[in-house]
């Protein structure tokens, strides 16, 4: 995580391991993909755990660059896509299906913007005040554009969706997004993911009442 490897590689564990457990209480194929949330936030926090690992030890160059580029495929590339798919595929009403769609679509195209940015720009971490801030080579006349287009993504649709579980935790990452914004402005990609990380615990509940409700 943001703050240490031992808090990133312990908190990887945990959170795989609470995934683990999520997925094995789903009812529906349709809820897979989101009760394995945590698992993929663990294995994010675990790439991160590298990254410090190769910061402090500048021997491991070459780790650095692996574990740099995949932390960033999942928080840059990979939640823009994930997140309203899942949400998609739980989703029964119609009409919101449709409408989450869209969402989707701004998803995909935030996947393919950082996918070409990592390709060919140049990315580079360093330990700052405790944290990770991570030096991108990116177009800076889009960043506020892709990063509005990725949050839409990622959390306009947990307030679509009909499930209400999925309201509280988009409002949950909100509110994280915006803390983070205000106080660790220059740590975002690092820091809202470990808050995200920490948050998407409560998935393991949601997807608990959820089938508790569909049983009675």
């Amino acid at each position: 995580m943001c703050f240490s490897p031992e808090a990133s590689f312990a908190g990887g564990v945990v959170l795989i391991s609470i995934g683990v457990a999520t997925a094995r209480r789903i009812q529906k194929p349709s809820q897979l993909l989101f009760a394995m949330i945590p698992i993929f936030f663990g294995l994010q926090q675990l790439a991160e755990g590298f990254v410090w690992v190769s910061l402090q030890n500048p021997e491991y160059f070459q780790v650095q660059k692996v574990s740099t580029m995949a932390y960033l495929i999942f928080a840059q590339v990979f939640w823009p896509v994930y997140i309203p798919l899942a949400v998609l595929l739980m989703e029964e009403n119609q009409k919101r299906k449709r409408i989450l769609k869209v969402f989707l679509v701004t998803g995909i195209v935030v996947f393919l913007y950082y996918t070409f940015c990592l390709i060919y720009f140049d990315v580079y971490p360093q330990i700052e005040h405790y944290h990770i801030r991570y030096y991108k080579g990116f177009p800076k006349f889009l960043n506020n554009p892709a990063l509005a287009i990725y949050l839409i993504s990622t959390l306009v649709p947990l307030f679509i969706s009909t499930i209400k579980g999925l309201r509280y935790f988009g409002a949950l990452m909100f509110f994280s997004c915006l803390v983070t914004a205000i106080f660790y402005t220059q740590y975002l990609t690092s820091v809202w993911c470990f808050f995200a990380a920490i948050i998407s615990v409560v998935i393991y509940w949601i997807i608990r009442d959820l089938n508790r409700k569909s049983v009675g």
